[in-house]
């Protein structure tokens, strides 16, 4: 995954030059007499960091910090979008869960973390913190792409979004679908890893539903820099052959935003309109707070590097990443699956590490799990629900287990689990 040398730059001047303004800026909230966790990022995360820690260690003070007013589940998203479920379902109130649990929200844009000092910036004001917890999911590498092009960037941005962070973007890409009157859509899916890897599929299969029922003349190229499951294959070619065309091995080689020209190693394709999701990778925090992993050459991985077993930063044992932004948890398997209930996982393991080492013990290791729900067909519907389970092998090393259970007559256990998920970490009822 590159990752242009005039960015990682600055974001590296970025991290010398936070303490400069941080020890300027007023406190946002007053000194706290005990010690403190701030929680960056309202992701499943974050919310379960925080919901955990006031269980496991109610003598620490716990601020959540997020940008957005309300958190919105990408987890059944695609069903939002096909209109299957009501918004509401997946929309909840940061300052209802905070009360609920008794930690404290505050909406902000977290702009540095002053590592040296403890402390984090924001407009309003700078926080300090005894431990931190970050879990501020991923970002969008459009330079992969298009360089150090600044126009060509906002242009994708603006036109041609992915949708695939909570946000906007979301309300935006339902607003575009619905305007949509026909042409040639190209839908790019980023090369692994990357979050939530079988739904982009499944937002494939709702988008050649909406065309076939709406009769367009229109069709959807996906292209796919890895390869089709054969319950995915056998939807697309037998419910949608006339509205969706599946390529494999269709890496991105070159993007023309302006001319709406995008080209792989074997097609070079026009289109009309995209949905465009470039590589992925950690959140601009982790590479401004100098947090991003290495590889054995020396370049940056893209992900923030954690221990495995306890998740501190490998360079901070003060600040603990969890979610989508951290890097390979083994050897064997590489990446954690970039899932909601894993990442909620997560967070409640930094929880379990921080209140122990506050009473100064050393936590026992705690592994996550993962569940993920995914709509292999929807007429007639059939999910699948992908459970992954994780052991520490003799030699020290994180082994995985996955098992796949298809459904084919589905009966609202997607919509169960995230109900039980909602009410965990939003005191949802």
């Amino acid at each position: 995954m590159t990752f242009p040398r005039r960015r990682f730059l600055a974001a590296s001047l970025a991290a010398f030059a936070a303490p400069l303004f941080a020890q300027q800026a007023p406190a946002l909230l007053p000194a706290t007499k005990g010690r403190r966790v701030v929680v960056v990022g309202g992701g499943w995360g974050g919310l379960s960091a925080a919901r955990r820690l006031r269980e496991l260690a109610p003598e620490l003070e716990v601020v959540l910090i997020e940008r957005n007013a309300a958190f919105f589940s990408m987890p059944l998203s695609n069903q939002w979008l096909d209109g299957r479920i009501d918004a509401a379902l997946l929309t909840h109130d940061f300052a209802a869960a905070a009360k609920a649990f008794g930690y404290t929200f505050i909406r902000a844009e977290v702009s540095a973390i002053d590592r040296a000092r403890r402390r984090i910036h924001t407009a309003g004001g700078s926080v300090d913190y005894d431990w931190l917890v970050l879990a501020t999911g991923i970002r969008h590498d459009y330079g992969a792409w298009l360089g150090d092009d600044a126009r060509a960037i906002a242009h994708v941005r603006e036109r041609f979004f992915c949708a695939w962070t909570p946000g906007a973007e979301f309300a935006a890409l339902k607003a575009k679908l619905d305007a949509f009157r026909g042409g040639d859509l190209v839908m790019t899916l980023p090369p692994p890893p990357y979050r939530c890897q079988p739904a982009p599929y499944e937002r494939a299969l709702v988008i050649g539903r909406m065309i076939k029922r709406r009769g367009l003349r229109a069709r959807l190229h996906v292209l796919d820099p890895g390869t089709l499951s054969p319950r995915f294959a056998e939807a697309f070619e037998d419910d949608y052959k006339d509205q969706i065309t599946h390529y494999s091995q269709a890496k991105v080689k070159a993007l023309d935003p302006f001319g709406k020209t995008i080209a792989t190693e074997f097609d070079d394709l026009r289109f009309d309109d995209a949905i465009l999701m470039p590589p992925q990778q950690a959140g601009d925090l982790a590479w401004q707070a100098g947090l991003i992993g290495r590889d054995a050459e020396g370049k940056p991985t893209g992900w923030a590097a954690q221990d495995p077993l306890h998740l501190h930063a490998l360079e901070d044992e003060r600040v603990f990443l969890v979610g989508d932004l951290i890097d390979r948890a083994s050897l064997l398997f590489g990446h954690y699956p970039k899932s909601g209930r894993l990442a909620s996982r997560l967070g409640a393991i930094a929880a379990h590490e921080i209140a122990a080492r506050a009473q100064g013990k050393i936590a026992e290791p705690l592994l996550p799990d993962s569940s993920c729900f995914i709509y292999s067909r929807l007429e007639p519907a059939e999910l699948t629900r992908i459970d992954t389970h994780y052991r520490v092998r003799g030699d020290g090393v994180i082994a995985q287990t996955t098992q796949q259970h298809h459904d084919p007559n589905p009966r609202g256990e997607d919509i169960a689990w995230a109900k039980g998920m909602f009410g965990e970490m939003l005191a949802y009822k």
